[in-house]
């Protein structure tokens, strides 16, 4: 099975324009735009998946716990070809797919129904060990959550486990926008390295600081990317 994608003739300019025919009610702009060059990179160069090659065993798995603002993952899996740009104008409507929280059963590409927070982290240390029982090693998982997602205790439950137990194929990428009602004594990514994680913080948007970042060794620990973009207005 090939993870490689078909050109579809979109790039990185064309997501201000799909984004923009997403015009439906309820739309949490900040939250989805927080996240626009994290998951650009992320599907554009790192992740081992493709819309003829979502339901391969060895794809990697890309988990959007920030589902409450799905705008720009909505624009990118259509960018990448995981269905047709004319799907983004019916944005939350009725006989929509595309819901204001992202369906798995309805929308292509996507692997977790998401949006409530504190979900995603706890559902991808499942993936990646189930992943590791079946021997499937080459298999990535990645999951995205915000910075107010920590406020979530289910979180430190996840982040200790997955330390402990040294789950190499799970990383996390933590928008952070500065949206926390709770500071983290030292920043966030010594909350991650307190419990045996692989961490960096970069500018969130700045595309080869995150490829770097996504691609950097961390033998033997999770690994936790922490990209910093602009305070919520």
């Amino acid at each position: 099975m090939t993870f490689t994608d078909v050109h579809t003739g979109y790039g990185y300019d064309d997501l201000p324009r799909l984004m923009s025919l997403l015009t439906g009610d309820e739309k949490h702009g900040p939250a989805a735009t927080s996240t626009l060059d994290v998951v650009w990179v992320l599907y554009d160069r790192v992740l081992r998946v493709s819309a003829e090659g979502a339901g391969a065993p060895e794809r990697d798995r890309f988990l959007l716990s920030k589902g409450h603002g799905p705008m720009a993952y909505y624009a990118v899996l259509a960018a990448k070809g995981f269905f047709p740009e004319s799907l983004l104008a019916g944005f939350g409507a009725y006989d929509s797919p595309l819901g204001h929280h992202p369906d798995r059963v309805l929308v292509p590409g996507v692997e977790i129904s998401s949006g409530s927070l504190g979900h995603g982290l706890p559902l991808a240390v499942g993936s990646a060990l189930g992943l590791r029982a079946q021997g499937l090693s080459g298999a990535a998982v990645w999951v995205l959550i915000g910075d107010a997602e920590l406020d979530e205790g289910s979180n430190h439950e996840a982040i200790a486990y997955a330390g402990a137990v040294g789950l190499e194929r799970l990383h996390a990428v933590v928008v952070d926008n500065a949206s926390a009602s709770h500071g983290r004594p030292g920043g966030i990514a010594a909350r991650f390295e307190a419990a045996g994680w692989s961490t960096a913080t970069v500018d969130g948007r700045d595309h080869q600081a995150l490829y770097e970042a996504y691609t950097a060794p961390h033998p033997g620990r999770p690994h936790v990317v922490v990209a910093r973009v602009e305070g919520k207005v």
